[in-house]
């Protein structure tokens, strides 16, 4: 009963901004993979620098390329998710904004440094929070203040391509997730770095429990540095779901990025183009994970799949991860709407609350 009238309210709130979705043509973007970390012994043998560069052209198939860059980088994903070390000089923080250069650099000069805005209480425990794709600079900013209020702080980092990290002229964040297959990845593995260097900047400041809260893209990428990165000691993941490649291809958000991918790739293709970006390539690591976490899936969702989030939750399940999972009925878009936002807040507040 409740399924139609939720898919027609998502498919509503969808077209409105339908007109503004640029789908940018298929592109392999090779170049932005050009100097992504090595497996460790081969890095010593041949020097990291050139190391990928030598790879694509031993290798003259694009996607071979492609797919074999992903079995390397998720069997060393430690580096692969790991910035390079950061020092005091690097943020700049002006009792509101902080801002730091990211530890992978972009050919967009914006994009490569980092804005978050801080939102302090006393006490000793903080959030890295990371918006929705495309939410708009004060997305997520009731939330940061709602933490406040049961004695979190709060820092609201923006995601690559986003805010003022856009390039010159654009006015949504195209480059975050687009059918450019190697820009998209380092996108994802430059928003975890940059999430990890917020980590750093918070434990400077003498915070004793960092976490992280992610919403859609931003749950993505949280819960990549939360596995990645055992500081970090709770997290909530806020819509979930398994495999970047099975999203893009299937979800309503994105049917405009599908129809320049499927010009050269199958569904099939496009999970393995894009699996060191996926939280299911990763469920190796979560024997390890035993710090307490919420996941937060919706029934009716037509961008992150029910489908799909089950398996990244039986993943949980099936490692033993600590998770409370919370089903709300509503849809992408809808969990932005009264009554859903409450509730979602409701949760998220909550387990911060009871967690710490």
């Amino acid at each position: 009963m409740l399924r139609p009238v939720m898919h027609h309210l998502e498919k509503r709130l969808h077209a409105r901004d339908v007109s503004l979705r640029v789908a940018h043509p298929f592109e392999w973007g090779l170049e932005f993979l050009a100097d992504e970390p090595e497996p460790l012994s081969v890095a010593a043998a041949a020097g990291s620098h050139h190391v990928a560069a030598a790879s694509r052209s031993a290798s003259p198939d694009p996607l071979d390329f492609i797919l074999q860059y992903n079995a390397k980088q998720i069997a060393n994903s430690e580096a692969f998710f790991t910035p390079s070390p950061s020092k005091p000089s690097d943020f700049d923080f002006d009792g509101f904004w902080l801002r730091f250069p990211s530890s992978v650099t972009t050919p967009y000069e914006n994009n490569n440094t980092v804005g978050a805005r801080f939102f302090p209480v006393d006490g000793d425990k903080a959030v890295i929070v990371s918006a929705q794709w495309n939410g708009q600079a004060d997305s997520h900013i009731a939330l940061c203040g709602a933490l406040n209020r049961v004695g979190v702080s709060a820092l609201r980092i923006s995601l690559p391509y986003h805010d003022e990290r856009m390039p010159d002229g654009f006015t949504r964040a195209d480059y975050t997730v687009s059918a450019n297959i190697g820009r998209t990845i380092q996108s994802v593995r430059q928003a975890v770095h940059d999430i990890r260097r917020a980590a750093d900047w918070l434990f400077a400041q003498g915070y004793k429990q960092v976490g992280v809260m992610g919403s859609s893209i931003g749950s993505c990428v949280s819960w990549l540095a939360f596995i990645h990165d055992e500081r970090l000691s709770a997290g909530v993941f806020n819509m979930v779901s398994s495999w970047f490649g099975d999203v893009v291809w299937r979800a309503l958000t994105t049917s405009h990025i599908r129809r320049e991918l499927e010009t050269q790739l199958t569904a099939e293709q496009i999970r393995e183009a894009w699996k060191v970006i996926s939280p299911s390539a990763h469920a190796h690591r979560l024997s390890a994970i035993r710090r307490p976490a919420l996941c937060i899936s919706n029934k009716y969702d037509l961008t992150f799949l029910p489908d799909l989030s089950e398996i990244f939750l039986d993943d949980c399940r099936r490692h033993g991860v600590p998770a409370e999972i919370k089903y709300l009925p509503c849809g992408h878009y809808t969990i932005g709407r009264t009554p859903f936002k409450y509730i979602d807040a409701f949760h998220i507040i909550n387990f911060f609350r009871r967690s710490w």
